[in-house]
């Protein structure tokens, strides 16, 4: 029996259409959507896909938002077109440094850093960054841009709810209505088409909020991205292009939201506190964001003609930076998974073909949950024991070349049972 979901989403915006049918309709333009759309139509055109997404295409310029985009995530934007196209604007990461301190404390220990020396594997390669920082809107242009020369249709809309047939889906648009032979949720961490799917998650809060602003400071900062651990949660110092940094701050609720009520005056001297002046003076640029957070994991990923990807599958902690390279790696294992499904005959939204890619990206999303959520509670705290007992570990992994190896790689994103376009290949 066809399943009907009820679930109304309250906005909707459209004044487009989508087709009858199409292969893939993807809910949810950001990177994840896109990825996911350029990957299958690169490798298989005769595939027809559609990317459905409520906000407009004007308002990707008002977004201030910047990402650390790992090594293996460059190389699958290279082998997909787009690399080419955002390199003006990407940022390399060329040292990483650690600190553990009190807001009081007046110097910042460094336990612990990392330097770019990667080669690529290659003898006589050259050095290639771990990561680079990359605004939002950068990426998302460029994606749209090949998506749309790849012949993604991308339309401006809201899925309001879907019914599984044996041969289809039937998805209900804010509208017009649309038929396809696979769903795809990239819809964010509160995706409403999970909701309407019936699929549970594993969720806590953490009682933290994130606040994201971008400053202008004097002095350069050579490409190194700080991390500094302090008792309300980790305050990241994010290089960007021209003298600028991104700051992903970390604070209690209460006090986030004060800060985020303050006039900018007090939010400013609060920054430079926790920024220091080692890059002189500081000036905040754009406005200030802030949201929740928490660990969310789907217990399930994927149903019959429905898969979810990208925060709509997982939301963790933004404390390891590791967020948008987990959705990178879902856009990868999915197109792969519907391509190959598709040049061996098979139905691409069948659960069969779909549980392949919710067992291969399982353990990595859980593993990389539980990881952010420990480093979370072990950082986050003021306890004198649990301080010691950390510092002591950042110090030992700064000696172990061996060890610290294996963090960089798992930072750039390298690893065993990698998808294809993450290592540079096509699909």
């Amino acid at each position: 029996m066809a399943r009907q979901t009820t679930r109304r989403a309250t906005k909707k915006s459209s004044d487009n259409t989508v087709a009858d049918e199409t292969d893939v309709l993807i809910a949810g333009g950001g990177y994840v959507g896109l990825c996911t759309a350029v990957a299958i139509r690169g490798a298989a055109p005769t595939l027809s896909v559609t990317i459905v997404d409520p906000v407009p295409a004007e308002a990707i310029e008002k977004d201030v938002r910047a990402s650390a985009i790992a090594a293996a995530a460059t190389r699958m934007l290279e082998r997909l077109g787009v690399w080419a196209e955002l390199v003006a604007d990407a940022q390399p990461i060329n040292e990483m440094i650690v600190t553990d301190s009190r807001l009081s404390d007046a110097t910042r220990p460094v336990f612990l850093t990392f330097a770019n020396d990667r080669t690529g594997g290659e003898p006589g390669g050259e050095q290639t960054p771990f990561a680079h920082m990359l605004p939002n809107r950068s990426l998302v242009k460029a994606l749209r841009a090949k998506a749309e020369a790849l012949g993604v249709a991308l339309v401006t809309n809201t899925v309001e709810g879907f019914s599984v047939g044996p041969a289809s889906v039937d998805i209900c648009l804010g509208k017009g209505a649309a038929s396809a032979k696979l769903l795809i949720a990239a819809d964010g961490v509160r995706s409403k088409l999970r909701e309407a799917a019936g699929i549970r998650t594993l969720h806590w809060p953490y009682e933290q909020m994130g606040i994201v602003v971008t400053v202008a400071h004097e002095r350069p900062h050579e490409g190194r991205a700080e991390e500094h651990f302090l008792p309300a949660g980790p305050f990241a110092i994010l290089p960007l292009k021209d003298n600028r940094s991104s700051l992903v701050w970390t604070e209690r609720t209460a006090d986030a939201r004060r800060l985020m009520e303050a006039d900018d005056i007090t939010f400013e001297l609060e920054l430079e506190q926790r920024f220091g002046h080692k890059l002189g003076a500081i000036t905040v640029e754009g406005p200030r964001r802030a949201f929740p957070l928490g660990l969310t994991l789907a217990r399930d990923t994927v149903q019959e003609r429905f898969a979810l990807a990208g925060d709509a599958a997982h939301g963790i902690h933004p404390i390891a930076g590791q967020g948008l390279n987990l959705g990178f790696k879902d856009a990868a294992a999915l197109s792969e998974t519907i391509v190959e499904a598709h040049r061996l005959g098979l139905d691409i939204g069948s659960l069969a073909v779909l549980e392949r890619y919710q067992q291969w990206r399982r353990f990595d999303t859980v593993q990389m949950g539980v990881t952010t959520d420990v480093l979370n509670r072990l950082f986050s705290n003021n306890n004198p024991l649990l301080r010691t007992m950390r510092d002591t570990g950042l110090g030992l992994v700064d000696r172990l070349p061996g060890l610290k190896r294996r963090f960089i790689d798992q930072a750039a994103g390298y690893g065993s049972g990698t998808p294809r376009l993450l290592q540079g290949e096509a699909i």
